[in-house]
């Protein structure tokens, strides 16, 4: 039997073509508007919410879409491990040939899904499988009438499968988030991917690590997945990012140390590794540079001076560049246009 064959059967005997992956932590206000996007629009997918210790009603809301959807939708619980770990126990559970994670208060659009995983199906029947799938995604804010969506038209063939060498140059500020991306399972499991626990902003590792076990690419454009941001608790939110700026650094430097171990992969995948490693050294940065306390300061000079002496070629890359400039202006006056031009970006962009 040839492989194509066999990716068809397996989908055919039962095998859910597409595992969704819910980390569910106190998400009982919201948590239905999420399932309610993924629930009935075909018996191809598997729903998995890992309750992740909440003490809220978010387990009983999740058992019950399980009791009324049973084969669909199934709950695990846990103690809590933090958004990486809720992954964790949601990937090792999965038995969908794809996945894809949904965090509680997202949601996705229905008719986007179904073209999703029509494309996914053809894909699979025609001996095609690739090892992942890249959509849109609409930032949702709260309070913001326009919706921005994130395409990747400009850098990405559309309809076809695809290799890194056809990609073009991702511009400043635009990468490939955790909610655009839906990963062959076995890539994933392969990958080595550890996610850190009780740590906050590790979709930066999902969206990065897996990527050197990624050969063939598809990219439906379509507005699929509806990230919801506006909440005065949400880790992307200024005010809790500021707090928690020593997890924005343990996930930077894991970034880091991981791109300087993958040299060896094609050319356009490392040039986009970098590229995203420089944005988040420049969110880092300006965070520190938000907090401005001597601390912070002291932290921000310590992750490039680590970065200088552990890799001097990756330092220049990233450090060196408009971003990168923009980021670590010297002196009282540098940083504080550092922060009207983070201020001027967050108006346009739309994020936190």
């Amino acid at each position: 039997m040839t492989a194509r064959d066999e990716r068809a059967v397996t989908v055919t005997r039962g095998v859910p073509l597409l595992s969704i992956v819910v980390p569910a932590y106190n998400s009982e206000a919201y948590l239905a508007r999420c399932l309610d996007s993924l629930l009935g629009v075909t018996e191809q997918i598997e729903v998995i919410v890992v309750d992740d210790g909440s003490t809220d009603g978010t387990a009983a809301l999740a058992g019950r879409y399980a009791d009324r959807h049973p084969g669909t939708v199934r709950v695990l619980s846990q103690p809590n491990g933090g958004h990486g770990g809720a992954i964790t126990t949601g990937l090792a559970a999965a038995r969908g040939l794809y996945l894809k994670v949904v965090d509680s208060d997202d949601w996705l659009d229905q008719e986007a899904l179904v073209e999703m995983l029509a494309t996914l199906r053809r894909l699979v029947e025609d001996g095609a499988a690739v090892d992942l799938l890249i959509a849109n995604f609409v930032y949702e804010k709260a309070g913001r009438r326009s919706k921005r969506a994130v395409r990747y038209t400009s850098v990405l063939p559309t309809g076809r499968v695809f290799g890194w060498a056809a990609t073009g140059r991702f511009r400043t500020g635009q990468y490939l988030l955790m909610h655009a991306l839906v990963y062959r399972t076995a890539v994933l499991r392969g990958s080595g991917l550890r996610l850190p626990e009780h740590t906050f902003y590790v979709d930066n590792l999902y969206a990065f690590v897996p990527l050197a076990q990624v050969h063939s690419l598809y990219y439906l454009d379509v507005d699929l997945y509806r990230y919801f941001i506006g909440r005065s608790d949400q880790s992307v939110h200024e005010a809790v990012m500021l707090r928690r700026l020593d997890q924005q650094l343990r996930v930077n430097r894991l970034m880091l140390a991981h791109l300087q171990e993958v040299r060896e992969v094609e050319p356009a995948l490392h040039r986009y590794l970098v590229h995203y490693a420089e944005i988040i050294c420049a969110v880092s940065s300006i965070m520190l540079v938000r907090r401005g306390t001597p601390e912070a300061l002291a932290d921000r000079a310590a992750l490039w001076a680590e970065l200088r002496t552990e890799d001097p070629w990756l330092y220049r890359q990233v450090r060196y560049t408009h971003v990168g400039h923009l980021a670590n202006l010297p002196g009282r006056m540098g940083r504080s246009v550092s922060m009207v031009s983070y201020r001027a970006a967050q108006r346009v962009v739309g994020f936190n």
